[in-house]
This record gives structure tokens, sequence and C-alpha cells, in this order.
């Protein structure tokens, strides 16, 4: 993984696509980070009632027609909008790239329990008569779904997969197309990952039912990770789709380089369903750090993955206090308590949201941290205020998920 004398092995991203919930692209979700505006809001959703989610809203229309809409996914036009617009903002000349030469890889958490939920109440409007059972019910349900919607929407005709490895899955998208790219299958990877969970009642009630469920008068106060005070996830929906190519292949082209994968690292806890293990996250992220030929030090910014549950933050504060205790200019940041947790894009967007401090040295804050978890004791914590750096060149992104699945990747400001 260490930067190597071959440039074929560099793998830099060219092009970013995404939509949040408080951005539709990284200029605007930058600044709302900066300044401290939250994506949370009410929102009611069937049989449960007036919750709380991360509520994006982007143009479905920009590069689908009405029809395509409705035959498709929610997962799958937040994908189709992200690659459309990584691939407008990387510049790439689409009309003549070999489309047999592009990869589709994106992460997701889970797929199908949308649609499959919608259909189920749509026949019970009708005494559960299977005659009104979508035809469309298959292709929607897929697993592949989200990656293959955009092969149809933009004439892909490459490898399309989705990676399913939980809350860990927008981090496994970007390895993959790394992986791709350093074995020659493909020259240009879309990669990232995509969530549509708000859409499904199952996911808030089964966070409810194991009281891991947010609740907050203050929408915008709701998701509170490390802070005492914190009583839960905040579920929300988004998507983030970067263009990932060979460097030589970006220099070629003059192709604005926004930071370049330097290492990486997935492991699994094999110890619980649900609950965190500190000690395997510390070493997929040292395994990673390894792999990049970095030390603890090298590392400006850590983007946690704290989800605002209490056992989830502790032992994530363990991993990271047993990493990176030596390391006091560190800044740690978490998006989720602007954006809610978008489950398979949530790697994604944690690492886009931080990705432009290469440029204004700026390690954007955690939101509602007004009372430290003393149990969550980490001093390189950056609360409520954005914090300037004296310099940013490297930063760790955290993503761990259900059944024990932990990623981490690494992003190094680019450099000839």
């Amino acid at each position: 993984m260490q930067e190597s004398v071959d440039p074929q092995s560099r793998i830099v991203i060219t092009g970013i696509g995404l939509t949040a919930p408080n951005g539709n692209n990284l200029e605007e979700f930058r600044q709302n980070l900066l300044e401290g505006r939250s994506g949370v809001v009410d929102y009611n959703i069937r049989y449960m009632g007036d919750v709380l989610a991360g509520v994006c809203d982007f143009d479905e229309l920009r590069y689908q027609k009405r029809k395509e809409v409705r035959r498709g996914t929610r997962a799958g036009s937040i994908a189709i909008y992200c690659a459309n617009e990584a691939v407008n903002q990387s510049k790439l000349d689409w009309e003549n790239v070999a489309r047999d030469r592009v990869g589709v890889y994106l992460g997701i958490t889970e797929h199908g329990n949308v649609e499959t939920e919608n259909e189920v109440y749509e026949i019970s409007q009708f005494d559960y008569d299977t005659k009104v059972w979508s035809h469309h019910h298959n292709p929607r349900t897929v697993a592949n779904n989200p990656a293959g919607e955009v092969t149809l929407n933009m004439g892909i005709t490459g490898p399309h997969l989705t990676l399913g490895a939980a809350c860990a899955a927008g981090n496994a998208g970007f390895i993959q197309g790394v992986q791709m790219l350093r074995l020659n299958e493909v020259d240009i990877a879309l990669c990232g990952g995509v969530s549509e969970s708000i859409h499904t009642f199952g996911i808030f009630a089964s966070f409810q039912s194991q009281g891991a469920l947010a609740t907050n008068a203050d929408p915008a106060k709701a998701c509170r990770p490390f802070d005492v005070n914190r009583n839960g996830i905040v579920v929300a929906e988004g998507g983030a789709v970067c263009t990932l190519e060979r460097l030589p292949d970006a220099l070629a082209r003059g192709a604005t380089i926004y930071g370049e994968i330097v290492g990486y690292a997935m492991n699994s806890d094999a110890s619980d369903f649900v609950l965190p293990n500190s000690n395997r996250q510390a070493e997929c992220i040292q395994l990673a750090l390894k792999r990049a030929g970095l030390k603890p030090e090298d590392v400006d910014i850590v983007s946690s993955h704290a989800t605002a549950t209490t056992q989830g933050d502790i032992e994530e504060a363990k991993a990271l206090a047993s990493v990176f205790s030596d390391c006091p200019d560190l800044a740690i940041n978490n998006t989720k308590s602007f954006i809610g947790h978008a489950m398979g894009a949530a790697g994604a967007l944690e690492m886009l949201g931080n990705l432009p401090a290469f440029e204004d040295g700026i390690a954007h804050a955690t939101l509602n941290l007004d009372e430290l978890d003393p149990e969550c004791n980490l001093p390189q914590l950056v609360p409520n205020q954005p914090r300037q750096m004296d310099q940013v060149e490297c930063i760790l992104n955290n993503s761990f998920g259900m059944l024990g699945i932990n990623s981490v990747l690494i992003i190094k400001k680019y450099s000839a």
C-alpha cells in the first residue's frame, strides 16, 4: 500500500458527487459543516409516526426521467445522481471514454427492504392479492441494484458490484475500486456508498426496540456522538461517489486531484452481532497505517465513526486512544453529528466532508458535544467549533458495522 516507484499503483480522486441531508455537492456540504448547519429534521414514517431523520433533497430528475424514477429505487436514484455528478466534476471526456473499462463499486448497508415493505403494504390494500404485486420487484430488490442502475443510466459496460458491509460499506466501495484499478481490471472506478434507509420503517423500529433510536425536541441537537447525554442513532439517507483513476492517467489529462488513497484495511471482530470490539478496531487502524507506511503522528485528522450509541462511542474512543495517545496535534471529529447515520453512505460522506481540509486547513467540528462522556475522554476531539490546523496532509476515516466488520481508509494530500 505504500507509495510505489511504480506510479500505476498510485490511485487518486479526480471527481466527487454527493447528496447529504445538508448539501447536494461538496462545496455546499463543506460550507454547512464549517458553519454548523444540521440536516436532521422531523420525519414521519409508516407505522412509527413521528421520528427524526437525515433527509436528502436532490434533483432526481437531473439525470433520470420520471418513468425511470418510478421504475427504479431510491438508492438507485441517489447512486445515479452522485455518479453523474462525479463524472461531470472530473471533466472526463465521457463521450469518448471506453465504457467497458469503467467499474462501479458501491457500498450498501441493506437493499430491498424499502421496496418489499412498500409492495407488501400495497397488496394489503387489495386483500393480499399477489396479482397487484409489482413485476419490477425482482430487479428493484437484487443486491446489485444501485450499482446496476448506474450502469444502465450511464451506459457503463464494465463490472459493477455492490458491497454489503453494513456501516463499513462506504469505505469498502473505495477499497474495491483501488484494488480493481491496481489489478488493471478497469481504468476508471466510480466508488463510494449509498443509503435509502429512512424509507423503511423496519430500521427505525429495530433501533427503537434496542433503545438506540435518538430523540430530541430540537432535531438539530439529536445526534450527539461522545456526549454524555446522547441517546441513540439518527437514521439518514445519502450517497457519495468518487471518480478514481491511476495517477498517470489523471496527470495525462490534467485532472484536478483531490487526494490520494494511500492505505486501507478491513477486519472482523468475530465477537458479537452488534457490540463493537475496540481491540479489533485498533488493529484495523494499525494495519491501514502499516500498509500506508505511516505512523500515528503522521495523521492530521481522524474522521470518527461514532454513532452516538453508548457502547459504540466508548469502544471507538478506546481504540483511538490506544493508537493516537501520543498525538496531541491530531484533530478527531464526527460528521454524523450534522447529518445522522447514513449507513452504507456514511463512510464515504464522512471522508468527503473532511477532504477539503487539504486546501482550507480546517477540521470541522463535532456538533452537540456539550458535555463529554468521561469514558470517551479524547483530548483531540473538536467540539462544536471548527479548528484551524497548522497543516492537513493526511486524513484517516473510520467506518465500523454490525456483525463486527471494520474498515479504515487513509487519504493524503497529493504531492508529486
